[in-house]
Parts: C-alpha cells; sequence; structure tokens
C-alpha cells in the first residue's frame, strides 16, 4: 500500500476502503507521511467527497489514533455535549452544572479555542484558582463528587485529529462535510461518554451556512454516534446572531451564572434548557418534556447553581468568584458603541461581531497566544430590537486602548438598522435523535 497511489485513486474520484483509511490515519500520526502528500489527499477528498462509509471509516480510524478513555471508574450514566462553536457560546457554563445536579454525570473534556473568544477551559479560567490540567484520577475524583468536571483535552485524544485539522486550516479543506463529520465524532467517541447530544449551529457566525447544510452534518454525526453504540441526539441552533448578550471570557462567565440563578438572557437560557432536556433524556431520566420541566425548575430554584459552585471548588476554584462576580477579571477601558440612526436592529452578524471580540484580546490568532479573559463585548441592543440614533448597542470591554476604535467600526458595520422589525428564528430550529 503506497500513499501516492490512495491520493491517485481520490483524486480520480474512487472510494478509499477500510484498510486505505487505516493505513493513512495510522502512518500519518506515527510521521510517516509527509504534510505535502496528506494535503494532496485532503484537497482530493474535499473534490471528490467520502460516501457514508468512507465517513465513517474515518472517523473510527481518528478515534482509535490514541487512547480512548475509560470513564468506568466514574459512578453513573454519563453524557457529553459538543458545540460547533458559535459567538458567545457559553452553554456548557450552564448545561452541564444544571444536567449533573439532576443526576446525570458531566465528564466533559474542552480545548482552547481559535479565534474569537478562548474555549470553555479558557472561560472557567477566568475564575482565580481554577484548574483544567487535571490528572485521569483528580478527573474521576471531581465528577464522582460533584457530578461534573471540565478539563483540558489528553494531549493522547485522537491525535490524528490534532494533525489533521492542523494542516486542513492551513490548506483550504475545513469546510468540507465528511472531514467535519469525522473530526467532531473521532474525538467525541475517544472520550468515553455513554451517550452524546450534539449543538449544531446555522448561520452567519457557523461553517454551516443554511439549515439544509447543519441537517446533513447533524443526521450524519448521530448516524455515526448509533454506529459506534452510543446515544447520540442532535439540536440545530441559530448562530446567524451571538447567543446572549455577552462574547468573551470572563463576560460570559457572569452571563452564565445569571442563568444559574433563574434569570439572566431568555434566549441562552431556552437553548441550555432544550440542550439540557436532551441530555436528561438519552440518560433515560424520562421524555423530552419531562426533562424540559426538570431542567426549568433546577434554574429556577438553584440547584443548577450549586451544582455549578461544587465543580469550580472540586478543580481548585475561588467560590468567592462565583458569589460575587464582580471578583472575576475586569477591562480597563469600556466604550459605548452608539446606534448611528433610529430604527430597529436587522442584522447582527455574528461572525463580525465575533471579530470585533477578537481585536478587543478575548480571542486568540494562534495556539501559542494567551487571551484577555476581561476582554470581550457586551451587547445592549441585538437583531429585532428597535433603536434610538446615540442609543448604546454596545460596551467594548478591553486592555488594549489602541484597539476601541477598529473594533467599534466592526460592531458598526455588523449592525444594520432598518425601519422595519425584522422576522426573527427561533433559537432551536430543529431535534434529530
Amino acid at each position: 500500500m503506497h500513499i501516492t497511489d490512495i491520493i491517485i485513486k481520490k483524486r480520480d474520484g474512487g472510494k478509499l476502503n477500510k484498510s486505505e483509511i487505516e493505513y493513512v490515519t495510522k502512518e500519518y500520526t506515527a510521521g510517516n507521511i509527509p504534510d505535502y502528500q496528506i494535503s494532496a489527499l485532503l484537497m482530493a477528498i474535499c473534490l471528490k467527497g467520502m460516501d457514508e462509509e468512507e465517513t465513517e471509516n474515518l472517523t473510527f480510524a481518528i478515534r482509535d489514533s490514541g487512547e480512548t478513555v475509560d470513564l468506568s471508574p466514574i459512578d453513573g450514566v454519563k453524557i457529553d455535549k459538543h458545540s460547533t462553536g458559535g459567538v458567545g457560546d457559553k452553554t456548557t457554563l450552564i448545561v452541564a452544572p444544571l444536567v449533573a445536579s439532576l443526576g446525570i454525570k458531566v465528564a466533559k473534556m474542552s480545548g482552547r479555542g481559535l479565534g474569537h473568544t478562548g474555549g470553555t477551559v479558557d472561560k472557567l479560567e477566568s475564575i482565580k484558582g481554577f484548574r483544567t490540567s487535571l490528572s485521569k484520577e483528580e478527573f474521576f475524583a471531581a465528577v464522582n463528587s460533584a457530578g461534573l468536571a471540565v478539563s483540558g483535552q489528553s494531549g493522547n485524544l485522537a491525535p490524528a485529529d490534532k494533525k489533521l485539522y492542523a494542516l486542513r486550516d492551513v490548506t483550504g479543506t475545513v469546510e468540507n462535510h465528511s472531514l467535519i463529520v469525522s473530526s467532531i465524532m473521532g474525538k467525541k467517541l475517544a472520550s468515553g461518554a455513554d451517550g452524546i447530544v450534539l449543538d449544531v449551529k446555522v448561520g452567519s457566525g457557523s461553517f454551516n451556512k443554511t439549515p439544509e447544510d447543519a441537517e446533513k452534518l447533524a443526521k450524519a454525526m448521530v448516524k455515526i454516534g448509533g454506529a459506534a453504540g452510543k446515544k447520540t441526539a442532535a439540536l440545530l441552533t441559530d448562530m446567524d446572531v451571538p447567543l446572549g448578550k455577552a462574547i468573551g471570557n470572563a463576560l460570559e462567565v457572569k452571563e452564565a451564572l445569571e442563568v444559574l440563578h433563574g434569570g439572566g438572557d431568555s434566549t441562552l437560557a431556552e437553548l441550555c434548557t432544550e440542550l439540557a432536556a436532551v441530555m436528561l433524556h438519552l440518560g433515560d431520566k424520562g421524555s423530552i418534556d419531562e426533562c424540559r420541566n426538570m431542567a426549568k425548575d433546577a434554574l429556577a430554584s438553584g440547584k443548577a447553581f450549586k451544582s455549578f459552585v461544587n465543580m469550580v471548588k472540586a478543580q481548585g476554584g475561588d467560590a468567592e468568584c462565583i458569589y460575587n462576580p464582580d471578583l472575576l477579571p475586569t477591562a480597563s477601558f469600556v466604550y459605548p458603541v452608539k446606534a448611528e440612526k433610529t430604527g430597529y436592529i436587522t442584522v447582527s452578524d455574528a461572525k463580525e461581531y465575533g471579530r470585533a471580540s477578537l481585536i478587543l484580546g478575548a480571542g486568540r490568532e494562534r495556539k501559542e497566544d494567551g487571551v484577555d479573559h476581561a476582554a470581550g463585548i457586551i451587547m445592549e441592543k441585538r437583531r429585532g430590537d428597535k433603536v434610538q440614533a446615540g442609543e448604546v448597542i454596545a460596551y467594548l470591554h478591553t486592555n488594549r486602548e489602541n484597539a476601541i476604535a477598529e473594533a467599534a467600526r466592526v460592531v458598526l458595520s455588523a449592525t444594520e438598522i432598518g425601519d422595519e422589525a425584522p422576522k426573527t428564528a427561533p433559537v432551536v430550529r430543529g431535534l434529530i435523535l
């Protein structure tokens, strides 16, 4: 078997068999195939595509390329959640403690985000003392004691995906259906949970620009999860507008705490309730309607908030930051962006708001970059809201005074104002079980 023959076969529209896919994955992970040849294969896959069987085989090859996590030391049912990414997406901070407070264990391994804000571990590291680098024993102990834990990803979890994604990122081969499916599900299947709920975004702030693209992706991932013996479901959710009002690490933690207290942004609370309901349903806690009511009660009663506090304590964080969010990092500069005319906001472009938050320091462009936990944006007005000329539509939070003018320009260009109120899409657009 030779990599050149495999490249030519796919270039000419052929179907790769299981042995060929396993060979490529294993040998590239081991460093025996150079980047330039895998780049050629990735481009051939983008141009010629992969069928369902090829996609499934690639997913399982990525899953098996390193260690797989055995969660048996954790008592009870373990359900994981994964989002395909979005601006202001702090759902894990709410959903994980919410589900854990109702008896489902959440043992979550998350990466550090590239782009507009940090990932879930970056957000949690806004909390003084919070540790996301945990040994297996510490991780299991935290989940058993608090019901949940969020840890950085293992260095040897799906190593093929790490190498392939880094290459896809610089060769224009990220947005291919089969490569996306295998990347997401390869990691999730290696993580060891009994069930997986996928939050598949659709809209300007997502790589799925249309509902049809999102549905196709979701169905493929649910099918592969089932083939691997995992209970799997997907929600299709809106990402034309940033989720909630906060974009940025500490700012998103503060907003998550508001929802965990039974208040906060209603759209964010609705999405988190739906995600929790599906996770509880996969964990055999009842019908989705019954689980939805359980989730609402856990938020309203403060039960979910207590679960979050327990996680923070179990991972070494300062719980005073949770009881008093003003102790979380704050920016030196807070700048108001004001509407230039009167009318209704018809567009709040999620992708561009994300770019503005990156300019302010909330995210990273390279993996080795740090993030400013205090930086980000609070959206005072969003799509559908009526505004007056001169009224504040957003506050920019940053420690980079020289970044304010550029970020303000991006926010203004991302916010369109018209004479009539726009039709607004529901935050949950569909469910695939």
